[in-house]
């Protein structure tokens, strides 16, 4: 047996000249604001802990708690034995914190995406193939979901530049395909951009298509709910601060998806003490509303005083605030700087984003500080001025 025949010293050699190759970066302690690294205290701009409740006490308790009564593990996948009583009250709290009349769990978002899509679009029921239409920002779960299908079905898989409702009602006008779904990010995870989703339900009305939506970087962060669409599922491993995901819609939706979706039948449930973790992150969102505020408070700051320093910005009103650099090896060497001055900031670069649009992608939390926030204004405020 070998690998030789893959030629991965090759490629690998040849990710390490562009800039491209990836490793972990290892945390010591700690979620957000506060990170410990090789022994250095670090401000985590880099974290989808946007709430701050990772850490939150009493999310640490309800976990710790359950974990004491009851174990770790869920001991099966949900459709045998894995399907606890906690994990039954999640799911009908997060169908009334949504809005839909059902919610079901998966495991991770990615799985969740894989699952719905395929089940969908990889069952038809008769010889017409269908389409599968995405933003072409679309994160990666959700164009495997339609490649998954498409291999099974031969559904096809259109990508419409980012945002363009116009091109998107004008395939839908000449495609004559019965089965349509439409799939977008709500908020693009690397652009932090949000997908106009009153333009998408009428154009889904209008074309007799289904909408989907993939609200893994806004769950949890709205004050007002979002128009209910077909399918809508989103992530608890981000604004929530525990892990996993869930799909909402309708009862006859949910009860197809746990016969048909295969990463929700095929794989042991989620450890029950994460929903008793969830359930209070819950409560304290519903309890802490300043949170949300505090949010917004330092994404306005921030993007004021980056603007005003002249850095090129991504029309974003979200927690994610990319700056594009554009070459991967300044973005690296932009990132490795602030960390000296003990700022901790991903470099993205492709093939996670296009070529050329190499971006530092900073994310905030309101667990940070007005101080924290200050001290990447002004660390970026003299990077910007060695540039100019």
């Amino acid at each position: 047996m070998s690998l030789e025949q893959f030629k991965l010293a090759q490629k690998y050699a040849a990710l390490q000249q562009q800039h491209l190759d990836r490793y972990t970066q290892v945390i010591d302690q700690g979620v957000t604001p506060l990170v410990q690294r090789h022994g250095k205290t670090l401000i985590n701009f880099s974290s989808n802990d946007y709430l701050g409740l990772a850490s939150h006490p009493a999310v640490t308790a309800a976990t710790v708690d359950y974990l004491k009564q009851h174990g770790i593990g869920a001991g099966a996948a949900h459709l045998v034995t894995g399907h606890h009583a906690i994990h039954e009250q999640l799911e009908q709290r997060l169908a009334q914190v949504t809005g839909y009349p059902k919610a079901m769990l998966f495991s991770t978002g990615y799985m969740a995406n894989l699952g719905v899509i395929d089940a969908l679009m990889g069952n038809l029921t008769d010889s017409k193939s269908g389409i599968v239409y995405q933003d072409r920002l679309n994160h990666a779960s959700l164009l495997d979901g339609a490649r998954l299908a498409g291999a099974q079905t031969g559904v096809r898989l259109r990508r419409y530049p980012h945002l363009d409702i116009a091109q998107l009602n004008q395939w839908l006008s000449q495609d004559s395909t019965e089965q349509k779904l439409i799939v977008t990010d709500q908020i693009f995870s690397m652009d932090g951009t949000e997908a106009p989703l009153p333009d998408l339900i009428k154009t889904a009305e209008q074309h007799q298509a289904a909408l989907m939506i993939d609200d893994a970087h806004g769950f949890g962060l709205r004050t007002q709910p979002l128009p209910k669409v077909d399918v809508y599922m989103g992530t608890l491993g981000k604004a929530i601060g525990t892990f996993g995901a869930f799909v909402a819609g309708s009862e006859l939706l949910i009860n197809y998806l746990k016969s048909r979706a295969r990463t929700f039948v095929y794989t042991t449930a989620t450890p029950p003490l994460i929903a008793a973790g969830t359930l209070a992150a819950l409560d304290v969102i519903a309890q802490e509303p300043w949170r949300q505020l505090k949010l917004q408070q330092h994404i306005s700051r921030l993007r004021s005083a980056l603007m005003a320093q002249g850095w090129e910005l991504l029309p974003s009103q979200s927690a994610i605030q990319p700056i594009i650099v554009g070459s991967a090896e300044d973005t690296l060497a932009l990132s490795a700087k602030l960390l000296e001055q003990g700022i901790l900031v991903s470099a993205i670069r492709p093939p996670t984003v296009p070529r050329g649009t190499s971006r530092l992608r900073i994310t905030l939390s309101a667990a940070h500080t007005d101080e924290h926030i200050s001290h990447l204004i002004s660390a970026l405020a003299v990077h910007q001025a060695l540039l100019r």
